[in-house]
């Protein structure tokens, strides 16, 4: 089954008299289970088309379509509804809250979906935690985890609600190669076990081997697509 469909996308900003097309005519469809690496140069709209895909930005033409929800039409309080159920997001800056500790960025998201953060909830974070390899920095601050450790909390909190979709803006960007590696084979176990679709939006030709296919977006237009070898 698609869990994500997006059909002839067009993304449209309005700069003084000129409009700029930040991604035009893009159609791409992702199943569940299957890991899509959408490569392409920076300015290429890489984000735009996450950002369309997750709700975090309205398209200006065309259907998005998520889990079977049409998300093309929904105003902001159905998406925001829409994103805390349906999908995870993993950003290139990690943005945990640095006052919080491992467990405790992942417990905010039970809380932001009107959960109280009780024993259900912490034994979630806490297994999540585990699973990851992150079972002794539970009580650590971001601050006190390395970047890899940082980014494994990060993908922690995306899984938390059990997502149909979860989305990485460069997710190896801050890390060297080695630990860039680890983090990717991370990603990919996490998404094989749980049969769920992601994106992973990167500039690095060497992370797309972590994936199923890769799309290249050039200038807002999707091109050619690859099979990972």
């Amino acid at each position: 089954m698609t869990v994500l469909d997006m059909r002839d996308v067009r993304k449209v900003y309005r700069s003084g008299d000129a409009d700029i097309v930040a991604l035009d005519h893009a159609t791409l469809q992702v199943d569940h289970g299957e890991i899509v690496a959408l490569l392409g140069p920076s300015g290429s709209g890489k984000t735009t088309l996450l950002s369309i895909a997750g709700g975090l930005l309205a398209a200006t033409e065309g259907k998005v379509m998520v889990g079977g929800h049409d998300i093309s039409e929904y105003d902001g309080k159905q998406l925001t509804e829409f994103r805390r159920n349906n999908v995870g997001f993993v950003f290139q800056s990690v943005n945990l809250v640095p006052f919080l500790t491992a467990e405790e960025n992942l417990l905010v998201v039970d809380e932001l979906g009107g959960g109280k953060g009780g024993k259900g909830a912490k034994a979630r974070a806490r297994q999540l935690l585990e699973e990851l390899g992150l079972g002794h920095r539970t009580r650590n601050l971001p601050s006190q985890l390395s970047g890899g450790e940082r980014q494994r909390v990060a993908i922690g909190r995306a899984l938390f609600n059990n997502p149909r979709l979860v989305l990485f803006d460069e997710p190896t960007s801050a890390l060297d190669t080695k630990l860039g590696a680890q983090v990717m084979e991370l990603i990919r176990n996490e998404m094989k076990a749980r049969d769920t679709a992601a994106i992973i939006v990167t500039h690095d030709r060497r992370m797309t081997e972590y994936a199923d296919r890769t799309v290249e977006i050039v200038d807002g237009r999707l091109g050619a697509e690859a099979p990972a070898h």
